[in-house]
């Protein structure tokens, strides 16, 4: 894969052989299906690691193309793995990550978002929906953002309005600002009218 800033088109063919990736999964059998999905695609497996800090380890020195981590790991887990590695800056800090579990629920898709990570698959998984989620993030052209704790790949996917009430009070105040603004315009060409 090449840099994460690189759009791709969608007609455009991706050649995932020499992808640099790392696989980080306590679960020697876990880790093994998802290197061997991975091999199905042309993806060699560089480092498979069963901890987080064995993977900090790499991290803080060989520069990886793809991290797939698992989110419950004892110890450090995958979600305090991928905050470090976003803060950890060169060589790995924007490297796309997919984070993988067993049973995934709300608030661990949450975690893996506001972690940093770039998408979360659910264990078992198929080879083809882990190849979808690794062209999906090849695709992605989301910028990263530091906002407060958070750096990663900005949590908004859809363009174009949020779904229900607006709540952002900026968005509030100048939609206010506009209501008053057009309102005295209004009252203004009454009375030049009158």
């Amino acid at each position: 894969m090449s840099s994460v800033g690189e759009a791709l088109r969608e007609t455009a063919i991706i050649n995932l052989a020499g992808a640099v990736t790392m696989v980080v999964d306590d679960s020697p059998f876990s880790a093994e299906i998802t290197t061997s999905a991975l091999l199905g695609f042309g993806i060699r497996t560089r480092h498979s690691c069963r901890s987080a800090p064995e993977a900090m380890a790499i991290l803080g020195e060989a520069e990886i193309d793809l991290l797939v981590v698992d989110c419950e790991m004892p110890g450090m887990d995958g979600f305090e793995l991928v905050q470090w590695l976003r803060r950890s800056g060169p060589p790995n800090a924007f490297v796309p990550v997919i984070m993988t579990a067993a049973h995934i629920r709300r608030s661990m898709v949450n975690k893996a978002r506001n972690c940093g990570s770039n998408f979360i698959v659910t264990k078992p998984f198929s080879a083809a929906s882990l190849l979808e989620r690794i062209v999906w993030v090849a695709r992605d052209t989301r910028p990263f953002l530091e906002v407060g704790e958070y750096f990663g790949p900005d949590r908004r996917f859809r363009d174009g309005d949020a779904p229900g009430e607006e709540r952002r009070s900026d968005v509030l105040r100048r939609a206010e600002f506009e209501a008053r603004k057009a309102l005295a315009a209004t009252n203004a060409a009454a009375v030049a009218a009158q």
